[in-house]
């Protein structure tokens, strides 16, 4: 049985309707990031609108970042409905392979994750490659942590269950700002959530090779992130831990870890490999690798089983981590999301 016909078949449907309309590589297969990001927006502007979540409150900030040039990091920040004082945060950080990607465009997941876990959820507008390569994405997420912890009273959170949460290339700037956070003092990080991180810039494992060529993120598109994002530094041995979190070396320290990743992703081994090296290294590490998942499937079927499967063990685990006590409805508690759990 080949990878295709492996794939979860409701995700395969979807991925399906999707490529009839973008094309038989999907966005990846746009080789221009400008034309990408354009064919994306028009993407966006065929879903319904962004439903009002009455259940939190929502609001922009704008942060003062540490580093050079000290430009204004955008952030979004969603409390749930019931959320107290001293309440855990979530520091959430989109996809979009680094080059494309937004608050706006991950605004229902980031209310989502809110509303699953009884967390505050800051959600960082860092910059985007190529315009801004390395360092500005990183320094970006890290003066958005150093914010939420020093603004702790501000945004009514504990500093000490701050997590930070990101999916694809947000993993791999979660992690580089975990990596940052350690080396720099703080602030302290309680739990690291990656969602099929993209970590490693030298794509050189097998399922980078096999695992590609479905419609969704493709090898492809993975260098030409990476190189975006690298600049000059790309193809050498020059590449920083902080930008390519693979390359570190030391990852002791790091904190508490959950690491999810369908088997038919193609950033599959870079992030099992990485979790390993993190038990190894004495961290605590909850690992997941789902048959059938494919990079992006999240998004493509966000009412598949697998997916609803996978965010409610996620959230789960979010709650257990930050120590959340559960005061969803019981209705909410009892929904198909919980009981697949």
């Amino acid at each position: 049985m080949d990878a295709e016909d492996r794939m979860d078949p409701q995700v395969r449907a979807r991925l399906d309707q999707y490529v009839s309309i973008v094309g038989p590589q999907g966005l990846s297969g746009i080789g221009s990031i400008t034309a990408r990001r354009r064919k994306q927006a028009e993407l966006a502007a065929l879903r319904p609108g962004t439903a009002a979540h009455h259940d939190m409150e929502i609001r922009d900030v704008s942060i003062r970042s540490t580093a050079p040039p000290h430009a204004a990091v955008p952030a979004r920040v969603y409390r749930p409905a019931g959320s107290t004082a001293g309440a855990p945060c979530i520091c959430y950080v989109h996809g979009g392979g680094m080059v494309t990607g937004s608050v706006d465009g991950d605004d229902a997941k980031a209310a989502e994750l809110a509303r699953a876990t009884g967390c505050v959820v800051v959600s960082v507008a860092y910059r985007l490659a190529p315009e801004n390569p390395y360092p500005a994405a990183v320094d970006d997420c890290f003066a958005a942590l150093s914010w939420i912890a020093e603004g702790r009273q501000e945004l009514g959170i504990d500093p000490g269950r701050i997590a930070l949460y990101g999916p694809s290339a947000g993993g791999c700037l979660a992690t580089a700002t975990a990596l940052l956070a350690r080396d720099r003092g703080g602030p302290e990080i309680a739990y690291l959530t990656l969602v099929s991180p993209m970590l490693d810039d030298r794509s050189s494992t097998p399922s980078t090779y096999v695992n590609t060529g479905f419609g969704a993120w493709s090898r492809e598109a993975n260098l030409q992130a990476w190189e975006a994002y690298l600049g000059e530094d790309f193809g050498t041995d020059h590449v920083s831990p902080y930008a390519a979190p693979a390359r570190a070396d030391d990852l002791t320290r790091l904190p508490p870890t959950y690491v999810d990743v369908g088997d038919l992703d193609l950033l599959r081994d870079e992030a099992t490999d990485f979790a390993q090296r993190l038990m190894r290294a004495g961290v605590p590490v909850e690992l997941h690798v789902y048959p059938g998942g494919i990079h992006g499937g999240e998004s493509l079927a966000p009412r598949a089983d697998l997916t609803v499967r996978v965010r409610a063990r996620r959230h789960s685990a979010l709650r257990r981590a930050l120590r959340v006590q559960d005061r969803r409805p019981l209705e909410a508690r009892n929904s198909r999301a919980d009981r697949s759990r």
